[in-house]
């Protein structure tokens, strides 16, 4: 609001001061509706950004949850093993037992046919010991057959765990060699900008494609460049024919403030805008799904090289697989 004091009573100062007050509240017409315009689009970003961001954080807890399973598959399975193999010693020695118990029972049974004959007080002490042996032989065969069971429900989960296992480590290499394979074809595509401020990295089982500000933005500004855009719909076209990942855009800047009362008032809010720029370029340019995209802004808190600004000053594509297909084996469990 703007308040003007007039001290003269004159009819002119009046008509004066209220010609320049019109003049300027016209002219400020249109700034405040645009910035009123940049507000609005800055709250649905930041609304879109807390989804994208809770979305990004539930992935990577959920491959953080399969790292943990797949770990703990492993030492379940190292257990099994090593229960398997002492089974196997106790059935051995098991059976070792049981042959000794048949023979002393076939030589007694020998010795009290022999001696059936020698009085009736020595063959009820041999029937005696018969008996004993014989209960002694069952409880062992009862004892043998137990750990035969056991050992053929070990023997099964083991296996079943050792399938599961190997059909993880299975889906996490293919899923690591198309990520790889989309590396390269990415690498390829933007070879032309290797040396205008564009590397192509993996790691962690993602891509990470930076693009330095340089080749994007004007300073200050959230308008793409022609030379940065080119670079945009090149990888644009890359990843259009693939559906199974998620890319996120993350605006990065330097620790530089801003001293502006119009938009972008702050580091934060040209790191968005400047990534938002980024996917309106690749969804405009392509048939790439937008629910596969995210834009972030990450202001100046994650810089690369703190000693140098032009590093942090940048645009960061982060192409990550779709997990959905090792949760569902996972939840199998």
């Amino acid at each position: 609001m703007i308040l003007i004091f007039v001290s003269s009573n004159t009819d002119f100062m009046r008509s004066a001061y209220l010609l320049i007050v019109l003049i300027f509240i016209t002219a400020s017409c249109v700034p405040a509706k645009k910035y009123k315009d940049l507000v609005a689009r800055e709250k649905q970003c930041s609304e879109e950004l807390e989804k994208y961001k809770n979305s990004s954080l539930e992935f990577e807890g959920k491959f953080k949850d399969l790292e943990t399973r797949h770990e703990v598959a492993k030492k379940e399975i190292e257990t099994l093993v090593a229960d398997t193999t002492d089974l196997g010693s106790r059935l051995r020695l098991l059976k070792i037992q049981h042959d000794k118990l048949v023979d002393e029972n076939d030589a007694l049974q020998t010795k009290f046919d022999h001696l059936r004959k020698s009085g009736a007080k020595e063959t009820a002490g041999l029937q005696s010991d018969l008996e004993s042996k014989n209960l002694e032989l069952q409880r062992k065969e009862d004892a043998l057959l137990e750990l035969e069971s056991e050992l053929a429900t070990k023997s099964k989960l083991l296996a079943e765990r050792e399938q599961r296992v190997n059909e993880l480590e299975e889906m996490i290499k293919r899923k690591d060699d198309a990520v790889k394979a989309l590396k390269n074809k990415v690498a390829n595509a933007l070879k032309g900008f290797e040396n205008k401020g564009l590397t192509v990295v993996h790691k962690n089982g993602k891509i990470y494609v930076s693009l330095e500000a340089k080749l994007l933005f004007n300073s200050g500004s959230t308008v793409v460049e022609p030379e940065g855009k080119r670079a945009l719909i090149d990888l644009a076209k890359v990843l259009e024919s693939e559906k199974e990942i998620e890319i996120v855009v993350e605006g990065h800047t330097d620790t530089d403030k801003l001293a502006s009362t119009s938009s972008p008032k702050n580091n934060w809010e040209l790191s968005v805008l400047r990534s938002t720029a980024v996917v309106e370029i690749l969804t405009a340019n392509s048939k790439i799904n937008p629910a596969q995209l995210m834009a972030a802004g990450r202001s100046e808190y994650i810089p690369v090289d703190p000693k140098d600004k032009a590093k942090n000053r940048r645009i960061e594509i982060i192409i990550s697989p779709n997990l959905n297909e090792l949760f569902e084996i996972i939840s199998k469990d």
